[in-house]
């Protein structure tokens, strides 16, 4: 299992239009017994007993908390406040069952620490599934109180962890060389030296925009490897190799990230624009 953390955006139209694989509309009807397989846990306060909502409709009520609390979108200067983040299942695996996708949105939310156990105002998210072998959860950073949520500061190592965890637990099959970034994680964190050592000064005069090509090279393959996988005759076997690179690479620059000085980090993404309006009260029941 795979997880792809997706750039952060101002609404959480893209991220829903990109999990349905078409855009989101005013006429199809998603509902929490269908493509919506978790949630947050007061969605019961907004929704009617049907639970079905046009994919619009959702994303107007998972923007609706940034809408109420404008000061906590804008921490830091950065406005964009809708996480996404996909897990694709190895093409080989067994199809897991709704109660099983269940839980793993559930636990990408817990790890992602939008939705912390006993917590009375949570960000609001939903996990979907309406791609083969994959799931999506979207949420919103901003929390009901207006405090924007603290995800890890390695989101992409705790998620990775967490899928190691999801697939002992559910036997589900893992990629070959699954410990590779972790563990090279690992083996930098420990041999960051105290003292000068001699041959080590190099490090320091990396050009500072080598990051930039690797974050280039990265996005180029995670680019190629949606196409693949959202195409209707695409090769989810290459994709899913291709996500993997991906994913290795995000690890790599997090590492040099840490170890370098004054290395600019990763880059977090370009926003993107999305339809923004006002939830109506109730949701009404579509056909």
């Amino acid at each position: 299992m795979i997880p792809t953390l997706h750039e952060l955006d101002t609404t959480s139209t893209h991220a829903l239009a990109e999990a349905l694989g078409r855009p989101v509309s005013d006429q199809e009807g998603l509902t929490t017994d269908g493509t919506i397989v978790a949630y947050w846990s007061q969605l019961d306060y907004f929704t009617d007993e049907d639970r079905i909502w046009t994919s619009l409709e959702w994303a107007q009520h998972l923007d609706e908390s940034h809408r109420e609390h404008p000061f906590a979108a804008t921490y830091c200067g950065d406005p964009r406040v809708i996480l996404h983040v996909s897990v694709r299942q190895h093409p080989e695996d067994r199809e897991l069952t709704p109660a099983e996708w269940s839980e793993v949105g559930h636990r990408l939310a817990r790890v992602s620490r939008i939705a912390p156990a006993g917590d009375p105002n949570p960000c609001r998210w939903i996990a979907l599934r309406d791609l083969p072998h994959r799931l999506d959860l979207v949420a919103n950073l901003v929390r009901e109180d207006g405090v924007r949520a603290a995800v890890p500061r390695q989101l992409p190592h705790a998620l990775a962890a967490e899928c190691r965890r999801i697939e002992a637990d559910l036997r589900l099959l893992s990629p070959p060389d699954h410990h590779a970034a972790p563990f090279k994680a690992n083996m930098l964190a420990a041999a960051r030296p105290t003292v000068e050592i001699p041959g080590t000064s190099f490090v320091a005069d990396l050009p500072n925009g080598a990051h930039q090509h690797f974050a280039a090279a990265r996005r180029l393959v995670e680019k190629a490897a949606h196409q693949l996988g959202s195409a209707p005759s695409g090769q989810p076997e290459l994709a899913h190799q291709l996500e993997w690179i991906a994913r290795r690479s995000h690890a790599l620059e997090s590492d040099l990230a840490e170890i370098v000085p004054g290395h600019p980090g990763t880059p977090a993404g370009v926003a993107t624009t999305g339809v923004s309006a006002g939830l109506p009260p109730r949701a009404t029941r579509r056909r």
